[in-house]
């Protein structure tokens, strides 16, 4: 059966799944795979203070080795309309050009790789040698509490094991074919409020301004580079994201003061490591009665996959495809890799990310067509290999 990407693409964009709303999207993939012979598997999870999310996991094929494709059909939100120049969720083509929320990041990707299988077991008929799998979260975007991780520990009870994962995200700097991603650095977010106490501006010697100590608190843990970068990795950064006093008075001194900052961080650092030193730093520049409250989040840990036999493997099928060596890197934003790299060798290989999470996301019809072929590619080699009585 013959799986047309734009298509495919097409009919995802149309579905309005900012997370964790599904609106359809899984059910698309789930009609696509189906009708090419996998068994689906649906899988809503939900904890106590978190949204309810779907999941997918399908399979086609019984015997080792399981090659699984992961991603997401979960977008971000559009922002504001005013800024497109189409309407974000109607996968509208201008000449070479698809547009739409989620034509990079990743529901582009996910439609290539079930073109590149239906092509694959077109050829076959009888099915892979070995097994081809997708796991398909909607909670990427989101907390990923209730996605990846929960669909791992699924697989885990049910005794299933995944010997490599190709993640569909956008990896692609300039070009379609430029990168491989084997790793990503980790993310901490902190939201730190500094306490004082309310007054008037003429009488600050009553009062206790919290500004003045929340910029002193940011200035040090902004001063100096984190560190230089390591072997494999970009060097950390440190962004602040939100300032906020809330306060609408020219002639009060606030209760208190607001602020949220986010850290990438490289294998050089560990989140509990950076939660340490944060509060050292601030405990510092607080001074002494300085009171504050810290709340840390953490995403992600730093985490690289080792180049290795399959890593190579998808850098050699980008390279008979597109004519084009890809580097192997580590940039870029959290990604599941994060929990999939401790099942299986993991690389991550999708379109050029120039406008994920921008107005007007939009990828190249062409790139469409080009990726569904190393995808192909990805499968052919992988699977000969599985024929051969050999493993990645």
């Amino acid at each position: 059966m013959d799986i047309a990407p734009l298509a495919l693409a097409s009919d995802l964009i149309r579905c309005p799944s900012v997370t964790p709303r599904d609106e359809g999207a899984l059910q698309v993939v789930q009609a696509a795979l189906e009708a090419l012979g996998f068994t689906c598997h649906r899988l809503t999870f939900a904890e106590a203070g978190t949204a309810e999310v779907d999941n997918l996991y399908a399979r086609i094929g019984t015997e080792p080795p399981n090659l699984c494709f992961a991603g997401h059909t979960d977008v971000v939100p559009p922002g504001s309309r005013d800024g497109w120049t189409v309407d974000p969720f109607s996968a509208e083509v201008r000449g070479d050009t698809l547009y739409g929320r989620g034509a990079t990041d990743m529901k582009g990707a996910i439609a290539c790789f079930i073109a590149a299988a239906g092509r694959y077991l077109g050829e076959r008929g009888d099915g892979p040698v070995g097994s081809i799998s997708l796991l398909i979260t909607g909670d990427e975007e989101g907390p990923a509490i209730n996605g990846t991780a929960r669909v791992l520990r699924w697989l885990a009870e049910r005794g299933e094991t995944l010997d490599a994962c190709l993640v569909g995200e956008p990896t692609c700097v300039s070009r379609l074919g430029d990168t491989v991603k084997v790793g990503r650095r980790g993310s901490l977010s902190g939201h730190l409020t500094v306490h004082g106490a309310q007054g008037h501006t003429a009488y600050p010697h009553l009062a206790s301004n919290p500004i003045p100590r929340l910029i002193a608190m940011l200035a040090a843990i902004t001063a100096e580079p984190l560190d230089g970068g390591s072997e494999r990795f970009d060097p950390s950064s440190v962004e602040i994201t939100t300032i906020d006093v809330a306060n609408p008075a020219t002639n009060v001194i606030p209760a208190a003061a607001r602020a949220s900052f986010n850290i990438r961080f490289n294998d050089l650092h560990s989140a509990e490591g950076l939660g340490e030193w944060l509060r050292r730093t601030f405990d510092e520049a607080a001074g002494e009665g300085g009171r504050y409250d810290l709340d840390i989040q953490v995403s992600g840990e730093a985490f690289l996959s080792p180049p290795g036999p399959f890593a190579e493997l998808v850098a050699a099928a980008v390279e008979s495809a597109l004519g084009l060596r890809p580097e192997l890197g580590t940039s870029g934003g959290t990604s599941d890799g994060r929990f999939l790299h401790r099942h299986c060798p993991v690389a991550e290989f999708g379109l050029p990310g120039r406008t994920m999470h921008k107005v007007d996301e939009c990828v190249a019809l062409a790139d469409l067509e080009a990726l569904t072929g190393v995808y192909k590619e990805v499968l052919d080699r992988f699977l000969a290999a599985a024929g051969g009585g050999g493993r990645i």
